[in-house]
């Protein structure tokens, strides 16, 4: 992989260590909960670009500030609420080891997440024919996720596979409106391309995938297959500094169904568009990659609509892989 270890020594190496992808914590958005494990966002620049071979840690503060309003109802914790207003702030823990050894001609990394913090969630609740204000906050840990990505590149363009899976063993609050846990089992595969050139310092890169879900047993509820989408382009200024511009759309693509979906197949959709900018210096001899993205939502349905943002440090561990001339 030559050309991405070139490609690493203009960017920075943290830039594009992560392609297996975030979950995403329970804010009233769509789904049960609103909600799909995978995060919106998550993937931005270089998101086709997998790291050369190595061990690497990343970082991910995520906000969120959204609301549902109009008397629009959302099916939480068991419970189905109207005026939703959520406020979140969680961080996602990364490693990331990419093997020494080629795969299909490509290069194969393992990566494993955990995410803590938690949201707040304002909302209405029907209970008998009669609505009552409910408020709910947690700081938790979440389900873990496990991941795997095959990345390959030719010339400019790099390209990648990515399958990441939610394993159901985080604190779940049965009948609590805010989680951070889905208390279910779900699968994602995410194929994610980028075209950089180092001497104009332009990247165009996208990515596309399909989630699937099990049942959440405390709940009864099994929430349809959900589609999503990222893209960014930006610019490479200098080799510390880039910015550019990003968004997403989410689209459920079939219905929720189980004893729990009272509100029918409750399909989600969303889109956003924001900002990205990125800083690349060195700690010592290490490199660190710092990333801000910033994204408004808008033409949401059966899902809070709001303002989301990520704040993404990464780095090697251990002697950084070098350039191969």
């Amino acid at each position: 992989m030559r050309s991405a270890a070139r490609l690493l020594a203009t960017v920075g190496l943290g830039a594009c260590a992560f392609s297996s992808g975030l979950l995403g914590p329970q804010v009233a958005q769509a789904a049960e909960n609103g909600a799909g494990f995978y995060l919106l966002g998550a993937r931005g620049p270089l998101a086709g670009l997998l790291a050369p071979p190595g061990t690497y840690v990343q970082n991910d503060t995520y906000f969120y500030f959204g609301e549902l309003g109009g008397n629009r109802q959302l099916p939480v914790g068991g419970q189905v609420v109207a005026d939703v207003e959520v406020k979140l702030i969680a961080d996602f823990v990364t490693g990331l080891w990419v093997l020494p050894e080629e795969v299909l001609g490509g290069n194969l990394g393992f990566s494993a997440i955990l995410p803590f913090g938690g949201p707040k969630v304002d909302a209405t609740a029907s209970l008998g024919g009669l609505s009552r204000s409910v408020e709910d906050s947690i700081f938790t840990i979440g389900d873990p996720v496990i991941g795997a990505s095959l990345g390959w590149q030719e010339g400019d363009f790099h390209w990648s596979t990515n399958l990441a899976v939610n394993v159901p063993i985080g604190d779940y609050q049965k009948g609590e409106i805010a989680n951070l846990s889905f208390n279910r089992w779900a699968a994602d595969l995410t194929f994610a391309g980028t075209w950089f050139n180092p001497e104009t310092g332009i990247d165009l890169s996208g990515a596309a995938g399909f989630t699937f879900n099990g049942e959440n047993p405390a709940t009864d509820y099994r929430t349809g297959t959900e589609f999503h989408a990222e893209w960014a382009l930006s610019k490479q200024f200098t080799p510390a500094f880039s910015a550019g511009i990003v968004g997403y759309f989410y689209q459920q693509v079939t219905g929720d169904s189980g004893p729990g979906a009272r509100l029918g197949d409750f399909k989600g959709r969303v889109a956003a568009l924001g900002g990205t900018v990125g800083y690349n210096f060195k700690m010592g001899e290490t490199p660190v990659s710092l990333r801000l993205k910033v994204f408004q939502e808008f033409a949401a349905k059966n899902r809070a609509e709001g303002t989301a943002g990520l704040v993404t440090v990464s780095f090697p561990i251990g002697t950084p892989p070098k350039p191969v001339e």
